[in-house]
């Protein structure tokens, strides 16, 4: 039974990664990575980049920027993220910053409460492909109607052998959350 548990879920963990709903959203909402100094780093570039091209299409008229900041760090995620959205030409009131988060599920809370405030009730999440599924459960349980639009470029969908340890780690994390429904994003590898 734990083998069809774990299997299955690394089956839609895979299968999530592969869809990209573009579907009208109230926002884009951009999971957050490292940043250095206030500039993203490849895997945080990679989702803004994509956001931008979201925005650019009508997807949605505002871009969330998620993600809190680490010990020492002048600048959080979100931050990092409007720095880098404004100088490729997002308008400044486009852009919403949540900086709040050390992990998916406390950006992703903290996203949720910042939209719903608003008035805003579904959102178009951009994370890299294995990190939807879990990302969308967790946008769900915290209020929001949401869907993926994952980036398919950047350092984690170079090669298959990062692919696998991406899903293998997301399968876990998933797993974890759904049991213990505290974040997970420890496990593994580190994003």
């Amino acid at each position: 039974m734990l083998a069809l548990v774990v299997g299955g879920t690394g089956f839609r963990v895979w299968q999530q990664a592969r869809q990209d709903d573009r579907t009208k959203a109230d926002a884009v909402v951009v999971l957050g990575a490292a940043q250095y100094a206030g500039r993203p780093s490849p895997i945080l570039e990679a989702r803004l980049r994509h956001a931008k091209n979201l925005f650019d299409r009508g997807v949605a008229g505002h871009i969330i920027t998620g993600g809190g900041r680490r010990s020492g760090d002048r600048y959080t995620e979100a931050e990092a993220g409007l720095r880098w959205l404004t100088s490729q030409g997002v308008p400044r009131d486009r852009v919403i910053v949540v900086g709040e988060g050390s992990d998916t599920l406390g950006t992703i809370n903290a996203v949720a409460k910042t939209a719903l405030d608003r008035g805003w009730h579904t959102a178009v999440i951009v994370s890299d492909p294995w990190h939807s599924l879990r990302a969308r459960t967790m946008a769900h349980d915290a209020g929001l109607s949401a869907w993926t639009s994952p980036t398919h470029t950047g350092p984690v969908v170079q090669t298959r052998e990062i692919q696998a340890k991406y899903i293998l780690r997301e399968t876990a994390a998933l797993l974890y959350y759904r049991v213990f429904n505290a974040p997970a994003d420890d496990i593994g590898v580190d994003l």
